[in-house]
């Protein structure tokens, strides 16, 4: 569905995304990475907004960019807020369902179909700047899918809505792309989570990760993790820990911690407890590595800036 060889986006001096490849097929996935990761320029590329200075971007096997076969395929929610103010939803969403090649009357109905959808009903003909942050990113989705495409692209579609809107739309989002392929930056991974999409992780310009959350677990699992114990009697823990065959280092932290590096935390972290309990050792804390997706991403992030254990 979407294809990048070897693509660089520069500002002038500033890289928007640095010599990026990577191939998503049908489905749906999210691009996460924190804010000035690069994740607005990727978006860009992907629905013909920008031209790469250098490499190629295929979506639908076709260049986006100036393409109206393609661009008809996308619907693309940006992360700023409506600026056309004084129209309604139902204006502005039926404007931009002609602009996909609709006719007047077509676009009108699936305007109308389309915002009782989101939920707007009701609210369709006030005008936006009476609506609050929450109506009004329901509308813009609605103006981003009513064209039916078959690629949808969000852009930080959540920010700032409360946790009622969001997960409404979260739950909306979800129940379209089961037919549909789904784009969807954020620098929240538990939005992506709720998504239940792949991940595409993007960081200084770069593409350091995709594919299922599987995938990207079992590639944080081949790296080295760690296990945190807090104990009475830090030292001799430590040797116990250090006879365990999957502590790899120990180090001290304090006077009454300790880190083993390891591959298999939890495994290590049993062996630790188990350890503790038939020498008598009362064990404070005794936490190991992060397997959630907020602490892969968290890993990733460390793994970039070059953070090694």
């Amino acid at each position: 569905m979407i294809s990048l060889t070897h693509v660089t986006k520069l500002y002038g001096s500033v890289i928007g995304v640095n010599d990026v490849t990577v191939e998503l097929g049908a489905g749906a996935y999210g691009l996460l990475g924190p804010n000035g990761a690069g994740k607005t320029t990727f978006l860009g590329l992907v629905t013909g907004q920008l031209r790469p200075s250098i490499g190629q971007v295929r979506v639908f096997g076709e260049r986006p960019f100036f393409n109206a076969r393609v661009l008809r395929r996308i619907g693309y929610c940006p992360a700023s807020d409506l600026t056309e103010r004084s129209a309604t939803p139902r204006e502005w969403v039926t404007y931009l369902v002609q602009l996909s090649g609709f006719t007047p009357v077509a676009a009108l109905k699936r305007a109308n179909r389309t915002l009782e959808q989101v939920g707007l009903g009701e609210a369709a003909g006030r005008p936006l700047s009476t609506l609050s942050k929450g109506m009004r990113q329901r509308a813009k989705l609605a103006g981003a899918i009513a064209h039916d495409p078959d690629l949808l692209v969000l852009d930080e579609p959540f920010d700032g809505l409360d946790p009622v809107a969001r997960h409404e739309l979260v739950s909306l989002v979800r129940t379209w792309a089961r037919s549909r392929s789904l784009l969807v930056a954020s620098h929240l991974l538990h939005e992506v989570e709720a998504l239940q999409a792949g991940l595409a992780v993007i960081l200084g310009g770069r593409l350091v990760a995709s594919g299922t959350v599987h995938e990207i677990r079992q590639l944080i699992d081949t790296l080295p993790s760690e296990v945190r114990v807090v104990s009475t009697a830090p030292r001799r823990l430590a040797e116990l820990a250090c006879v365990c065959p999957e502590a790899e280092a120990v180090r001290f932290v304090g006077h009454d911690t300790f880190v083993v590096d390891t591959r298999a935390p939890r495994l290590l972290a049993e062996r630790i407890g188990q350890a503790a309990i038939g020498e008598g050792i009362l064990v404070r804390e005794l936490v190991p590595g992060d397997r959630s997706l907020e602490g892969i991403f968290g890993r990733l992030v460390q793994l970039h800036r070059g953070v090694t254990p």
